[in-house]
């Protein structure tokens, strides 16, 4: 065949310049600017010509020796594929061109592209759509989108970080606030993060196939609401695949490549599959048959070392921001197969991962969860056991350890199950029994019994989890109104237990609550909020330092994980804090107004409670109630008293009557105009 001479300007010409290098072919590879001789790699720079040709020029290079020439520029630079074509017709020369694939048909039919036939067309449609648009085609067709009115108000480039592409932009109309100068690819998150940051609504992007970044442009262009302009590219006549290319120049080579064929979403097969522990046995004999067809297996490093039988491409990750760019920079998978630990639907990665997948066809594949396989090694029946995952996120196991007999907790690194033994010590539960899972299903699988506190210097590294056993969950009191000397007392202002109970049932907690507690003083409404909302979060505002201190050591008393002190003073100190849900006053120093405005510019449909008992305090709630209008409110006055013996005799002493009032602007209701409960 003799020399082969490589026009190069696309992925495809770079990869294909490599693997002839690779197999000893003897490859003059031509590029038309210094940057794209910088981004040959594993290519001698002696077997690398640099410049722009036009058609006389390559003819002479074509002539001097027998060669065959393969044309795999860009498939918008027309002008060059024409040059190549005519100097091998003039020469004799046996002429290749290398097609990249289309995706337009791939895309038909969505609404959020457009497609069109020209730059210029693309223009047109950007002067009669209003929104700010992202331009990637390149420097070299900038002139009609710089022509559109309001061009540099509206518009962004995006271009190779050159001098000639510098240029071209400000004879274009754009200057440097207007230029985005960097090379590819880029990724998903990339775009996206580019799309948002500018407020961006037109994307205009060649047709440039899956290798020139087209999936990643349209995922995220979805992700931020924007939408595409996509420029139809020329009609070609004719000539090769990238595999009939390579099975054309170097038989030898075939094996290393695959074809990259154009495919729609609907057209390609995802499976989520549920690897149990991870060792093979585990798997399902579906399983196993949908592995052995893949394409190409993704999963974490130890499931990819364990499926190494199989002998498949395998992409190393089980995070869904790389498996999905991944995914979509592969259109050669047809079938692809996604490897999760333990079951698809128990703390497992497929949630996040069907999130970025609706427009793929995705079916799923149950696994053996950990919880199963470890009660089954330990013999004890799961029906009733807690699930509770400290594994990459954050679970309130004191308190399903408080109200469950049995909880089965996911862990994650040695160091976070040492602590998470020493506070559950520190709370009370040291000596409850711990089954302790390491590595399920491995060769250096250890099940065994110990305590909590043994594990607070003895925690074992692994891929952990445990099963806690506590008999006396069984006595844990589910209603609020814990006894007021039940709390560690100071000279500190308290929220009495007939008072709290009332405030806590007007609050109407949810599990997940954000709550705050300000005034909190001893901290009794805070403590109460965190067992109720124990998947929330409570938040005790106080500004005295001594009733700091108390707040922390109550929280602590009581074994609550999810109640944190802020001290400050209402409304100044509640300004970083998250959106509240609920909220309870116990003590505003006079800025009832102040506060109750935060607390509704933070949260419009936030609940909220105030306990008034000086007459001032009275006075200002009922001012606040009065011009604010609440959607909903009630005003309640509690007067309670509590026996005392006298000699022989039980005589009533009364509290301090107390104002308690409940209001919210949360409009939900159902068909009957109530409140859901």
């Amino acid at each position: 065949m003799g020399r082969i001479i490589l026009f190069a300007g696309t992925s495809e010409g770079r990869r294909l310049a490599q693997l002839l290098t690779k197999y000893g072919k003897d490859v003059l590879v031509c590029v038309a600017t210094e940057y794209g001789e910088e981004v040959l790699k594993d290519v001698p720079p002696e077997n690398v010509r640099t410049g722009r040709m036009d058609a006389a020029d390559m003819e002479t290079l074509i002539r001097e020796e027998e060669c065959t020439v393969v044309d795999a520029t860009h498939p918008y630079a027309t002008a060059v594929s024409e040059n190549i074509r005519t100097a091998c017709s003039a020469s004799g020369t046996a002429y290749i061109r290398l097609l990249r694939p289309s995706v337009e048909e791939a895309i038909r039919g969505d609404r959020d592209v457009t497609i069109v036939d020209s730059v210029k067309e693309a223009a047109d449609f950007l002067a009669e759509h209003e929104g700010n648009a992202l331009i990637t085609t390149g420097s070299k067709e900038l002139q009609p989108f710089g022509s559109v009115p309001g061009a540099a108000a509206r518009f962004m480039v995006r271009v190779l970080p050159t001098s000639e592409s510098i240029t071209a932009c400000r004879e274009a109309g754009f200057d440097g606030r207007n230029i985005i100068a960097a090379q590819g690819p880029f990724s998903e998150d990339a775009n996206y993060l580019l799309l948002k940051e500018n407020d961006i609504s037109w994307l205009v992007t060649k047709e440039s196939g899956d290798q020139g970044g087209f999936q990643e442009k349209r995922t995220a262009a979805k992700r931020a609401g924007a939408k595409i302009i996509l420029i139809r590219r020329p009609a070609e006549e004719g000539g090769l695949s990238f595999a009939d290319t390579v099975k054309e120049l170097c038989p030898e080579a075939v094996s290393e490549i695959k074809e990259i064929a154009p495919i729609s979403v609907s057209q390609r097969k995802i499976w989520l599959i549920g690897a149990g522990m991870g060792a093979v046995p585990q798997l399902t004999e579906e399983a196993l048959d949908v592995i052995a067809e893949a394409d190409v297996l993704i999963g974490s490093a130890r499931l990819i070392k364990s499926l190494s039988p199989f002998k498949k491409p395998a992409l190393e990750s089980y995070k869904s921001e790389e498996i999905l760019p991944f995914i979509h920079r592969h259109p050669e998978y047809h079938t692809i197969a996604i490897v999760l630990s333990g079951d698809v639907g128990f703390y497992s990665g497929a949630k996040k991962l069907l999130a970025g997948m609706q427009e793929d066809k995705v079916e799923l594949i149950c696994g053996i969860s950990s919880v199963q396989y470890f009660c089954a090694k330990c013999r004890i029946p799961w029906e009733d056991v807690c699930l509770v995952s400290a594994h990459g996120r954050e679970g309130n196991l004191a308190a399903a350890i408080r109200r469950h007999k049995k909880v089965f907790s996911l862990v994650g690194s040695r160091k976070a199950l040492s602590d998470a033994a020493a506070q559950l010590t520190d709370f009370g539960y040291g000596d409850l029994t711990v089954r302790v899972g390491v590595n399920l299903s491995y060769e250096d699988e250890k099940i065994y019994a110990t305590t909590l506190s043994a594990l607070v210097k003895n925690a074992p590294s692994g891929l952990t989890v445990l099963i806690i056993e506590n008999p006396a969950a069984d006595n844990y009191v589910v209603t609020h109104g814990i006894p007021d000397d039940a709390f560690l007392r100071a000279e500190v202002p308290m929220t009495k237990e007939e008072i709290r109970s009332v405030a806590l049932s007007k609050l109407r907690l949810t599990k997940d609550a954000i709550v705050y507690d300000i005034g909190s003083g001893t901290g009794s409404v805070a403590v109460e909020a965190a067992r109720q909302a124990e998947n929330g979060l409570v938040l005790a505002i106080e500004k005295k330092m001594p009733a700091v201190e108390l707040i922390s050591r109550n929280a602590r008393h009581f074994g609550v994980t999810n109640l944190e002190v802020i001290a400050g003073e209402a409304p100044e100190a509640l300004c970083d804090l998250p959106a509240p849900t609920h909220a309870f006053i116990g003590g505003s120093c006079g800025r009832m107004a102040e506060i109750c405005e935060q607390l509704r510019m933070k949260n419009p449909r936030v609940r909220i409670v105030v306990s008034a008992v000086s007459l001032e305090s009275i006075g200002a709630l009922t001012n606040y109630l009065n011009e604010h209008a609440p959607i909903h409110y009630e005003v309640t006055q509690i007067t309670a008293a509590r026996s005392r013996k006298l000699g022989d005799y039980h005589m009533m002493t009364g509290l301090n009557p107390v104002v308690v009032a409940a209001f919210d602007d949360d409009a939900r209701r159902n068909e009957k105009g109530e409140l859901i409960w």
